[in-house]
């Protein structure tokens, strides 16, 4: 397994991936793949950083190992920034596949430039949490004032940005109205916000807070508190695709994938095995499966409704 740098060629803003979703329309049928290729060469994966504990199990690290082991072929890991970034670099051709949570992958679908490959439907617990410090005044979500400022991971999340959107809507508070909105980068920049007093609240996955005391959450037990939890998602993750890539490689990974998360292999695949919620896997999904995200979407004023 090697880990290379991304190329900063193709990797845009999600400005332009919207501009793109609004105008692509959507193909009704997925591109063909690429003919068979060399069936030595490396697959490629796109991911966002997960942490900087050098001692800590890396999941990115235990899932390249195991899809080596599965497809007899080198795994390339391309480190990028954020979400979108993965998403260019897939639509730019530049890796083989990247692992997403529901919405961004419902942005690549809609884009008709990128196919989703093996999709986990989701279960019925809560997707997001958003967090305050043990001490916080605030109690509930209904306790927040404009003067509140609530942090959000990247605008491209599914946990810590769409879903949180659509709870504190829920419970009757819009975005720059009726609480101060701040994006931080990332989950870890969210807490780091939290940590140091920039922000009040921090929206994440409910995953985060059960990690408390590692390198994945820096609170100890104890040191936050939930105000407020989300719905669940009828999609989990997606492992999108290039479409460009090799017959070959798309068979076998879609073949393989679905035998990589499971329970068996939790201690090698930690939060990416968690992400995925013990839902069922579904290859070769159908744009219809992304279908519910759209009126969740549409109430972070992104529009993902031409999924046709």
């Amino acid at each position: 397994m090697r880990l290379r740098p991304a190329s900063a060629a193709g990797l845009v803003g999600l400005s332009a991936l919207l501009a793109l979703t609004g105008c692509a329309g959507g193909s009704a049928d997925a591109a063909a793949p690429a003919e068979t290729g060399d069936p030595n060469a490396p697959i490629t994966f796109a991911t966002t950083p997960l942490g900087d504990d050098p001692s800590a199990q890396n999941p990115i690290q235990g899932f390249a190992d195991l899809i080596e082991a599965e497809t007899g072929r080198e795994v390339e890991i391309v480190d990028v920034p954020d979400y979108t970034a993965v998403l260019e670099a897939l639509r730019n051709h530049h890796v083989d596949i990247g692992f997403m949570s529901g919405f961004p992958s419902a942005l690549a679908v809609n884009t008709g430039e990128i196919d989703p490959l093996v999709a986990w439907t989701g279960n019925d617990d809560p997707v997001s949490t958003c967090l305050v410090l043990q001490d916080s005044p605030l109690q509930k979500l209904e306790d927040i004032t404009p003067d509140t400022v609530v942090a959000f991971a990247d605008p491209a999340s599914s946990s810590g940005y769409f879903m949180p959107v659509k709870m504190l809507h829920d419970a009757g508070l819009e975005k720059d109205v009726d609480y101060t909105g701040l994006f931080a980068g990332d989950h870890m920049m969210g807490f780091q916000a939290l940590k140091q007093g920039q922000a009040d609240v921090s929206c994440t996955s409910t995953i985060f807070p059960t990690m408390a005391g590692t390198d994945m959450f820096p609170f100890a037990e104890g040191e936050t508190r939930s105000i407020g939890e989300s719905e669940s998602m009828p999609v989990s993750v997606t492992v999108l695709a290039d479409q460009d890539i090799a017959a070959d490689k798309r068979e076998l990974l879609a073949e393989v994938l679905p035998k990589i998360f499971v329970e068996e292999n939790g201690d090698k695949l930690g939060a990416m095995l968690e992400a995925i919620q013990g839902g069922e896997p579904v290859v070769e999904p159908g744009k219809e499966l992304f279908q519910p995200f759209v009126d969740i979407a549409a109430i972070a004023d992104v529009d993902i409704s031409d999924l046709g």
